[in-house]
């Protein structure tokens, strides 16, 4: 038995109901949106040949982004796979400790070794974007995904990351002498410093990113010893800030 006591009082609705004209107009009032709209110009873009530009805002394509001196900042943490309400993403971490010589893909510990996007799955949602951390992932404004197989729609940690800025130096390489995550993270590091590019001039000669990554290091004028913080002053010099 139910201890609630029961009434026989009417249901009062809180909203008083219209009345008058505005009960006789009740019926149709919810076409007034569509009434409005059948009286205004049609306007029809003409894609693909006119591509008017998205919002700035749009969630299109997603990029994983790289810090100045070119380490990426995806650190594998698989938080955005978590997030995911498609499961779209598929991440698979590493740690840095296994790459020789002291050589980093990204910040600290890990790095991202397996990155996916399943487009097929993919509903845009930015929830992903909201997850990372470290501001890794973002959504670019670009819209045209499509492709003649399903199997191209699934993209690879290659196709998803920005591309190499001038003065960038691929990675892997060391982090910048005298710093740690927490300094990029921050925004600190502005370039690479001139132990990053022997590194990867001992390493990998041949490496077409070598000649902008000297150019940017000699117009910073930074030395072996100018990348850690001074000690006097606590403010780093070179190219980190």
């Amino acid at each position: 038995m139910s201890d609630k006591p029961t009434t026989n009082e009417p249901y009062e609705p809180l909203i008083e109901p219209p009345t008058g004209i505005a009960e006789i107009l009740a019926p149709i009032a919810g076409f007034g949106v569509t009434f409005a709209s059948m009286f205004r110009p049609t306007v029809t873009e003409q894609y693909p040949f006119e591509k008017v530009p998205t919002k700035p805002r749009y969630h299109g394509r997603h990029q994983l982004n790289r810090y100045a001196d070119g380490l990426e900042k995806c650190i594998g943490c698989e938080l955005c796979a978590w997030a995911c309400p498609a499961d779209a993403i598929y991440v698979e971490g590493a740690s840095n400790a296994d790459l020789p010589d002291g050589a980093h893909r990204s910040p600290g510990e890990r790095y991202g070794s397996v990155y996916q996007i399943n487009y097929l799955r993919c509903i845009f949602c930015g929830l992903c974007i909201e997850a990372c951390p470290t501001r890794a992932l973002t959504m670019t404004n670009e819209y045209e995904l499509t492709g003649p197989t399903r199997a191209g729609l699934i993209w690879e940690k290659e196709d998803l990351l920005a591309p190499l800025r001038e003065g960038m130096l691929a990675a892997p390489h060391p982090m910048v002498p005298g710093t740690e995550d927490t300094q990029y993270y921050r925004g600190e590091v502005t370039g690479p410093v001139a132990e990053q590019v022997a590194w990867v001039a001992d390493h990998r000669p041949d490496d077409p990113t070598l000649a902008s990554a000297r150019a940017a290091v000699a117009a910073s004028g930074t030395a072996a010893s100018g990348t850690a913080a001074s000690p006097a002053s606590g403010a780093p010099t070179g190219t980190v800030r």
